[in-house]
């Protein structure tokens, strides 16, 4: 993948994200850490207090189950979707002209769910991997070989 200097890299998955900027080249990049954060996201047995109950037609008979409220995935979209809005700001603020994105596939999409249309147009490359809890050198490595 093609790395210009200057270019912002996003490494996210559900609960945690790094933007790095390339202070090297494409042959020779260097990745440093402009912002790093993480969230807390206890598994959703930990964030509900009741099981899932069962709902039952007026005229009786009819009984099914009612789906389970999956907080943990609600909170690792809403944190996907601060991630896009951050994006968001430092294009408008034209911050970066080119950027990367790395996040595993369910992450990649939620992502790309919440583009702005100035994000959309600097986005030089996706990948769809999950290299979050990587040393950058290997992060680095990847998108050269992607």
């Amino acid at each position: 993948m093609h790395l210009p200097h200057n270019s912002v890299v996003l490494v996210a998955d559900g609960r945690k994200m790094l933007f790095l900027r390339n202070e090297g080249d494409n042959e020779f990049p260097n990745f440093v850490v402009e912002k790093a954060q993480e969230q807390d996201n206890p598994a959703t047995r930990d964030q509900a207090t009741d099981s899932a109950g069962r709902a039952s037609s007026p005229q009786g008979g009819v009984q099914s189950s009612v789906e389970p409220t999956d907080f943990h995935q609600i909170e690792e979209d809403r944190f996907a979707a601060d991630a896009a809005d951050f994006l968001k700001m430092g294009a408008l603020k034209n911050k970066y002209d080119s950027l990367i994105v790395v996040a595993p596939p369910k992450t990649l999409g939620e992502l790309r769910k919440h583009y702005h249309k100035e994000v959309s147009s600097r986005l030089k490359g996706e990948l769809d991997k999950d290299l979050t809890g990587h040393p950058i050198k290997d992060i680095e490595k990847a998108l050269q070989n992607a």
